[in-house]
């Protein structure tokens, strides 16, 4: 495997290249700032890694080439559109203050660079990939909030949340049909700890950004199926996993990747 330099964005992101059509991605998984940053979020880490992706990146390793963002998405969010990427109202952060000072242009500037320069990066591994296999799919890991309402309160409704949420949203669902059903179906099929996991499409989430830029930058050749796991696996509030259940749901993501790897 090849490992890209890691500060190719500053020290924003990894690449690591290996052999085969199959990408993990976990974008979110970030949680450092750059020190202009941290000077001026309000926001302490607690809740800066509440609405993170912690643990993301182990999930990465159920594919050969693997993608891992190393900033918090409160520096500068990979999976929203470039002009919203930093969050500068509450509106753009769940409510959240994010700033004790609105951010320079300055500052803002050089995140949204990171942004450009990620997504440069990104569209020549994939375009590499394509050419060497033709058909390429990139699993793009998640994790969502299903306590929000605090850590004594009850949980959110699992008729509105599921275990694992397929955001296929600005897929061509009938040209890679394949591909999901075989993934819906391994994680379904998956014994998780003594239970069968909840898994549909685009209840909670459509896929954001990344998989949607994907699709417009290669229409026929790449799949981004955009996972969303609900942090059943942790304590969202606590920010700890849960004994062994990390493990468990990374080998659930690994059945859904060779399944899927199967039908390439």
């Amino acid at each position: 495997m090849d490992l890209d330099e890691a500060n190719a964005g500053g020290g924003a992101w990894w690449i690591e290249r290996g052999e085969g059509p199959l990408v993990a991605a976990a974008i979110h998984n970030g949680h450092g700032l750059r020190p202009e940053v941290e000077r001026l979020v309000a926001l302490d880490e607690p809740a800066r890694l509440r609405e993170e992706d912690p643990f993301t990146e182990g999930w990465t390793t159920i594919a050969p080439t693997r993608i891992v963002g190393l900033r918090s998405r409160f520096e500068v969010d990979l999976n929203r559109p470039p002009e919203r990427c930093v969050y500068l109202d509450p509106a753009d952060a769940w409510g959240l203050d994010v700033w004790r000072q609105r951010p320079p242009e300055a500052v803002v500037a050089r995140s949204r660079s990171i942004y450009d320069r990620f997504y440069e990066e990104v569209r020549r591994v994939l375009g590499e990939l394509v050419s060497r296999h033709g058909r390429v799919v990139v699993l793009d890991l998640h994790s969502y909030n299903h306590r929000r309402a605090g850590p004594g309160a009850a949980a959110a409704p699992p008729a509105e949340n599921p275990d694992l949420n397929l955001g296929t949203g600005s897929l061509d669902r009938e040209r890679w049909k394949a591909v999901v059903d075989a993934l819906v179906a391994a994680v379904s099929g998956f014994d998780y700890r003594g239970r069968r996991l909840d898994v549909r499409e685009n209840v909670r989430f459509r896929g954001g950004c990344f998989s949607q830029w994907i699709h417009r930058t290669f229409p026929r050749q790449v799949c981004c199926l955009a996972i969303e796991v609900k942090k059943i696996f942790m304590d969202e509030w606590t920010g700890r996993p849960y004994a062994g259940e990390l493990e468990t749901m990374r080998d659930v993501l690994g059945a859904a990747a060779a399944a899927v790897a199967d039908v390439l």
